[in-house]
């Protein structure tokens, strides 16, 4: 496997068509930060690190809506990959459906979403957008 992070979206985007409730990812610290930050944007209900084994694993509950269940993310798209890296400023930051999206970077100081790095006046490698 080339690219953990495409891996980490494909696995969550694919637990989410076959309507799982639970999906489990083998863990790293780069996919436990986004872990975080999908949870504290609404976007999954809650995570586990489990450490078993030498790299451990993440559990994490999808989000659903009780009366459509519908999936609270409609959409993970890997940006920066490791054959083309995309880099931004702080003042050309993108902007994931007119805001109502995030991107996440991977910034010099840690890993956090474009409005993050935007008040911090960071830049950094555009990971992927969530929305």
């Amino acid at each position: 496997m080339t690219d953990p992070i495409a891996d980490y979206l494909t696995r969550l985007r694919n637990a989410i068509m076959a309507k799982h409730k639970i999906v489990e990812i083998p863990a790293s610290n780069l996919k436990k930060e986004i872990t975080k930050i999908l949870f504290d944007k609404g976007y999954v209900l809650n995570y586990k690190f489990v450490e078993d084994g030498p790299q451990g694993t993440i559990k994490i509950a999808l989000k659903y809506d009780a009366a459509t269940k519908t999936s609270a993310i409609q959409s993970l798209k890997r940006v920066s990959r490791p054959g083309l890296r995309k880099y931004t400023g702080y003042k050309d930051m993108p902007s994931v459906i007119n805001g109502l999206g995030i991107a996440i970077l991977s910034t010099s100081k840690g890993v956090m979403t474009d409005k993050e790095a935007s008040e911090l006046k960071i830049g950094g490698e555009v990971l992927c957008y969530v929305y």
